[in-house]
Formats: C-alpha cells, structure tokens, sequence
C-alpha cells in the first residue's frame, strides 16, 4: 500500500505565493510520474502540472511561469511552488503519484487527499 500525504494549502491573497508538498510512503520501488492537479467547484478536475523521475516537467498554460513543480527522489517528496496567486487558481489541489510498487512490480496510480488553496481578498 501506499500512502501520499500533502500540505501546504491555506488562504492567500491574490498575488501572494503558496507552497505545497506531497510525500509519498509505504510499498514502493519506484515512483515515476508524480504531479498536481486541482478541482474549482463545478469543474473537471485538471492538471497543473507533472514532473517524470528524471525532472522533464509540464505545465497547464494557465499557470506557466508562475507555479513550478520540483522533486526530491530521495524524500519521495514533489513540491509545487505558486507564485503570482489568483482568485482563478482557488481550487482542492491533489497529488498524484505513478508508483511501482514493491509487492508484484506493477505500477498503479496513487492520490492524495487534497488540500484547499483559497485565493482572496
């Protein structure tokens, strides 16, 4: 089993910078793709943006050059730093891991369970 606990979410006003992390434990060998995607009320939920283990990264346009996405493979940790906040980017911002997993070698999509971003005046 695997778990993927994150934090970091809160109240910010707009223009303000946010960090989340999220780390991964539990049965792994591997953990391939991880990244962040976000749910708005009455909206799909949506990357934001997805690293690989050798650090190639992707990002929703919405947000280029103000979120960056980082890892420590050592920590099993992705982070992902905003900066420039907007009212738009209030969201449930979950982590998700592409895990191999040390019991039978094959690689299953894990979830965190989300944390708030709040973007205010």
């Amino acid at each position: 089993q695997v778990q993927l606990v994150e934090s970091g979410g809160g109240l910010v006003q707009p223009g303000g910078s946010l960090r989340l992390s999220c780390a991964a434990s539990g049965s792994i060998f591997s953990i391939n793709t991880m990244g962040w995607y976000r749910q708005a009320p009455g909206k799909q939920r949506e990357l934001v943006a997805a690293i690989t283990s050798g650090g190639s990264t992707d990002y929703a346009d919405v947000v280029k050059g103000r979120f960056t996405i980082s890892r420590d493979n050592a920590k099993n940790t992705v982070y992902l730093q905003m900066n420039s906040l907007k009212p738009e980017d209030t969201a449930v911002y979950y982590c998700n891991a592409k895990v191999t997993v040390s019991s039978n070698w094959s690689e299953y999509d894990y979830w965190g369970q989300g944390t708030q971003v709040t973007v205010s005046s």
